[in-house]
């Protein structure tokens, strides 16, 4: 499904919500209290800002007694897009975000990768997909990262641990293009990068990528990843407690100067390797 017509079909999710909850005589408010997030929430659902997550529309299915309209709307729509069902949510919440804040302490970020990089990455994960499959993926996370490219941008935070530096993902030609890329988002203030070196040593959420997200008009979000799942935290207290986690990750982390000359040191590590092969 092409991007406009999945937009319109949430538009469609969005016109019938509002017309089933007011037939229901419920407001966004008292509907948002019964399904467990905030009236907000529900007008950006019908407004289709946001999607809903698949149990969100599960309950609001039970609330508005709709034999299940909603979450089979929801599912057609995240099996038709071209993300992951976990991550599809996040993807389309990186588009709305005023700042996004990621942590990766094994994988460049999907948003600072290199076609060649986010290949390399696939490939590993699916060596007997066929060429069509994974170009697929490269291109959905191009577009993806093209976020932090075009204007308006989200301000964009990331946080590498010194291990995705030196973590070879296809070539070395390749591994130096994506450092080299890393340097230049940097130098044209279009991302603020931070590495966590070996030397800090036991850290924060040891081992887990997380990301967060803030919003003009709707509270932050915190994002977390495990093998083939995903979990989307809505809970203000959960949140600041990840908002909280990242702080003591860029506080143990090298000034971004400093970390522009470790990451442009292993880019030219990788150059001399190549060079010599």
């Amino acid at each position: 499904m092409a991007n406009g017509s999945r937009q319109a079909a949430w538009e469609f999710f969005g016109a019938e919500l509002k017309r089933r909850r007011e037939e229901s005589g419920l407001t966004q408010s008292a509907l948002g209290m019964r399904v467990f997030v905030s009236g907000g929430y529900i007008g950006q659902f019908e407004q289709a800002i946001r999607k809903p997550q698949l149990d969100v529309a599960q309950r609001i299915d039970e609330v508005l007694q709709t034999g299940g309209f909603f979450e089979r709307l929801c599912r057609k729509l995240i099996a038709e897009t071209r993300y992951a069902e976990y991550f599809a949510h996040v993807a389309e919440l990186e588009g709305l975000a005023t700042e996004i804040s990621d942590f990766a302490p094994a994988v460049v970020p999907g948003l600072l990768q290199t076609a060649e990089y986010a290949r390399g990455v696939f490939l590993a994960s699916h060596p007997f997909a066929s060429d069509d499959f994974v170009e697929e993926r490269v291109r959905a996370r191009m577009d993806r990262a093209s976020v932090i490219k075009d204007v308006p941008r989200p301000t964009y935070w990331a946080i590498l641990h010194e291990t995705v530096l030196y973590t070879p993902v296809g070539t070395s030609d390749a591994m130096a293009r994506q450092l080299e890329h890393i340097t230049a988002m940097a130098n044209e203030r279009k991302a603020m990068v931070q590495v966590l070196p070996f030397a800090a040593g036991a850290y924060p959420n040891m081992g887990k990528m997380l990301k967060t997200m803030e919003f003009d008009d709707a509270p932050p979000t915190a994002y977390t990843e495990g093998v083939l799942s995903g979990t989307l935290l809505d809970d203000p207290a959960m949140v600041k407690q990840v908002q909280g986690t990242y702080d003591l990750l860029r506080a143990a982390a090298l000034s971004p100067e400093a970390s522009l000359a470790l990451i442009e040191s292993a880019a030219e590590d990788y150059r001399r390797c190549t060079s010599t092969t």
